[in-house]
């Protein structure tokens, strides 16, 4: 049987260049094309490190629609603004689409001026568009359009909305300190993000205007919260921090472990463990979230790490096109092999 054929626009920048990694090397799909202006002509394999007996090479963006002909699923690993430009076009030509970007994260068009830094020109899109992160919302649809969820709002609103649904801390005053690596901020990042700069620093940065904000606010169904975004000098991974107050101060940390465990019981790619064990070294490379919770009756302290291209992005999308194809979930990702950060 033919196997389905996706691809990628956007491939040369990191989450793309991973996309491409996994794509590759997945047994029930074939990568058909992959975008990128920086590399046309190049081959695919040998700029992701994957051998290709195919020898595809890149194609430039502006073909992304042509390239998109006999394709099921085609990933966007692109802007927000190229994403909600090419979005359109590859529904109407009967492509599925996962969009790595933010364009149709958020079901309140009027938010992206103030987040995003444009209007948003499809909201009849955000009705329409899964939010894909399997965990909390389900499988997404056969077809259609996944909006992928971003890497602050992955490590977060896992770790928070089990806690939250099920009524164990307040829906107020939540603080979330995240640190993430370096490639958070891009491939084409400004200066002051590159790793020569951040090396043997520490910084915040997008203070009180991150537009992992209202995304963590929407998935986690809370009205507001404080969200402050840091870049550590390491290459990948997210440390999410999360401070919460108790609905009941008698509540015990052991039931509220209890509680993420029984959320998560058919998550392979989700584990709960003490919070000391939440490092990065133990999820960068994965498509793995690690978990853990301590509570004194007064806060609420709940650690998620992550690897931000992987579970954080690409590896999600992945997760994601598995279920879409009705395939397993743990498909072309439970092998992934630990990395260092």
């Amino acid at each position: 049987m033919e196997r389905p054929r996706v691809g990628i626009v956007g491939a040369s920048g990191y989450s793309g260049m991973v996309a491409a990694r996994l794509l590759m090397q997945h047994p029930y799909v074939d990568l058909s094309f992959c975008t990128s202006d920086k590399w046309t002509g190049d081959h695919v394999g040998a700029r992701v490190g994957v051998p290709d007996p195919s020898h595809l090479k890149f194609v430039a963006n502006a073909r992304a629609v042509e390239a998109s002909e006999g394709c099921r699923i085609v990933f966007l690993a692109t802007s927000a603004e190229v994403s909600l430009d090419l979005a359109p076009k590859l529904l109407a030509r009967g492509v599925s689409v996962i969009d790595l970007s933010g364009a149709f994260r958020l079901r309140d068009a009027t938010l992206y001026p103030r987040w995003y830094g444009f209007p948003h020109h499809a909201p009849e899109l955000l009705e329409k568009a899964h939010y894909g992160m399997p965990e909390l919302c389900g499988a997404p649809p056969k077809e259609g359009l996944v909006a992928n969820p971003g890497c602050y709002p992955t490590a977060t609103s896992l770790a928070l909305a089990p806690l939250l649904r099920a009524g164990l801390i307040e829906p107020t005053g939540i603080v979330v300190d995240a640190k993430s690596g370096v490639s958070g901020a891009g491939r084409q990042a400004k200066e002051a993000y590159s790793f020569a700069e951040v090396e043997g620093d520490f910084r915040a940065y997008k203070l009180l205007s991150h537009q992992h904000t209202p995304e963590i606010a929407q998935t986690c169904a809370v009205g507001s919260l404080t969200f402050t975004a840091h870049l550590l000098p390491v290459r990948r991974g997210i440390l999410a921090t999360c401070y919460a107050r108790p609905r009941d101060p008698r509540a015990t940390t052991e039931q509220m472990v209890e509680a993420l465990r029984a959320a998560y019981e058919r998550a392979p790619f989700v584990e709960i463990t003490a919070p000391e064990e939440v490092t990065l070294a133990s999820v960068v490379g994965t498509n793995m979230c690690r978990i853990g919770l301590a509570t004194d009756g007064e806060v609420v302290l709940v650690l998620s790490a992550i690897d931000n291209l992987v579970k954080g992005a690409s590896g999600q999308a992945v997760q994601n096109m598995n279920l879409m194809l009705g395939l397993d979930e743990r498909i072309g990702l439970a092998g992934l092999h630990r990395s260092s950060p």
